[in-house]
């Protein structure tokens, strides 16, 4: 990270903060557990992303004389706390679920082990940077999907919510399956292929498409990609680029290599237009489209026939338009007493906002035979699965609901990144991770990852933490 985000913090953290510290919690062992309840666009599965960005950002925290003069101001801080602070340094744990990892609702994705006020003030940007990526690479996931093998290109930049949101978020869309982008910067930072076509001002600034057409020719023809639709994309763009093709390119040797749709019936323009090439003797050249599309847009299109090889995807990824929150949440599950951890759950009369109480591990069984994914389970931190004996699954509500399984394998989940402070993770390409999660989806069933109505994915509690938390539950009512 080029900046100190130290201060990119809910002021409550820092009174919070100022609280443990004179009430002598400074140093209080505490376990945070962050999770997330509900999947986006009512989804079967969602992408965790943004990893190596709270790396960053732990590994720069420190508090500079121009944070500490600002508190000061404030004027509500004692000044031992503002002591503590210009010498704070991070000594927490920290696991996380590999990015590109599918993960569901309840599991912990991020664990935080460490004196209170260091793993409270973390909250904020903990959350806010891995609901972000989880959210797009979520979105492009299920946008890529519906392409049904066409190269999907985020092209969100200029209505993305900040410069850092184009950035992160194509990033992002990325990892979530998206083949390249129109942000420059991301090909810069993490090597994200960049790529582009020309804009309508282009088609306008000459005298006419056809010589707007030859000019990007004579500069670009290894790579012609015409924007069809400035004027008529049958009686006028497609022709022209026809033209183009045989006039210029096809004498030097070259192709064209695509047109792109940016309006109209994307369905019936492109149908027309691939007759017209393949007519021309260019079956060989893509077509694009873009224009507010999503994944039920590009769904439709194909149920309709349409003939599009790469779609351009804008604002209804780089926002999540249809459900632009990732409802992450970062809470107290344990706090260390008499150095022994105690467990530690929030009720609410909302069934699902009811936490799962400890320090947990996260594990994913996998069918031996056929490598798919039968279920994650949630223990207790010092539980161990036994592969060799028969398992049973049973759902946390509903106990009746039970499944056995055998001749499976148990992975956990929940790698360590931080050792008391100190980086243990291994910085991964981009290239790495979008690999990394193209095979953890081919590990989910079909059902799993349906756009509309998807099968359940099951997330269970082990045994002995289903009892803790019922316990915990009865104690608080019969108080």
């Amino acid at each position: 990270m080029e900046k100190n985000l130290t201060m990119q913090t809910d002021f409550y953290e820092l009174t919070m903060g100022n609280g443990y510290f004179l009430e002598g919690y400074e140093e209080k062992e505490t376990v945070f557990d962050m999770f997330f309840r509900k999947i986006p666009d009512d989804g079967g599965y969602a992408i965790i992303a943004g990893v190596e960005q709270v790396v960053d950002y732990l590994k720069n925290l420190r508090f500079s004389e121009e944070d500490i003069e600002f508190l000061k101001g404030k004027q509500i801080f004692d000044e031992r706390f503002l002591e503590y602070l210009k010498s704070f340094k991070f000594s927490c744990d920290v696991w996380a679920i590999p990015e590109g990892t599918p993960v569901f609702p309840n599991e912990p994705i991020v664990v935080v082990k460490g004196p209170s006020i260091q793993a409270q003030f973390i909250e904020t940007m903990v959350l806010l940077t891995i609901n972000h990526q989880s959210l797009i690479a979520t979105k492009a996931s299920r946008i890529v999907r519906s392409a049904k093998g066409g190269a999907v290109i985020e092209f969100g930049s200029r209505r993305a919510q900040s410069y850092d949101a184009a950035i992160l978020g194509a990033r992002a869309a990325y990892i979530g399956g998206c083949s390249g982008t129109a942000c420059t910067i991301a090909e810069q930072k993490f090597g994200i292929p960049a790529v582009g076509t020309m804009a309508h001002s282009w088609i306008q600034m000459f005298p006419n498409e056809y010589e707007a057409f030859k000019t990007y020719a004579k500069h670009y023809s290894d790579n012609c990609i015409f924007l069809v639709d400035t004027y008529n994309v049958l009686n006028s763009g497609v022709p022209n680029a026809i033209k183009i093709h045989k006039e210029v390119l096809e004498p030097q040797g070259k192709r064209l290599k695509g047109i792109r749709l940016d309006s109209g019936d994307i369905a019936y323009l492109s149908k027309a237009s691939r007759k017209m090439l393949d007519e021309a003797g260019l079956k060989d050249c893509k077509i694009m489209a873009s224009n507010s599309l999503d994944e039920y847009i590009i769904k439709d299109l194909f149920e309709q026939g349409a003939k599009v090889d790469t779609f351009g995807v804008g604002e209804r990824l780089i926002t999540s338009k249809s459900e632009p929150v990732f409802g992450g949440v970062y809470k107290l599950v344990a706090i260390e007493e008499d150095g022994e951890l105690i467990p530690k759950i929030k009720v609410s009369e909302n069934v699902e906002k009811i936490t799962n109480p400890h320090f947990k591990m996260v594990y994913r069984l996998y069918d031996k035979e056929t490598n798919k994914a039968l279920g994650d389970v949630i223990t207790l931190a010092d539980e161990e699965i036994d592969e060799n004996k028969p398992y049973v699954l049973f759902h946390p509500v509903y106990t009746w609901k039970k499944k056995k399984l055998q001749n499976f394998r148990a992975v956990p989940l929940l790698n360590k990144i931080f050792n008391r402070g100190q980086c243990i993770y291994e910085p991964k390409e981009v290239k790495e991770i979008k690999e990394y999660c193209r095979e953890q989806f081919n590990t989910l069933w079909e059902e799993n990852l349906r756009l509309e109505n998807p099968q359940t994915y099951y997330v269970d509690l082990s045994e002995k933490l289903w009892s803790l938390k019922n316990e915990m539950l009865k104690d608080i009512s019969e108080k």
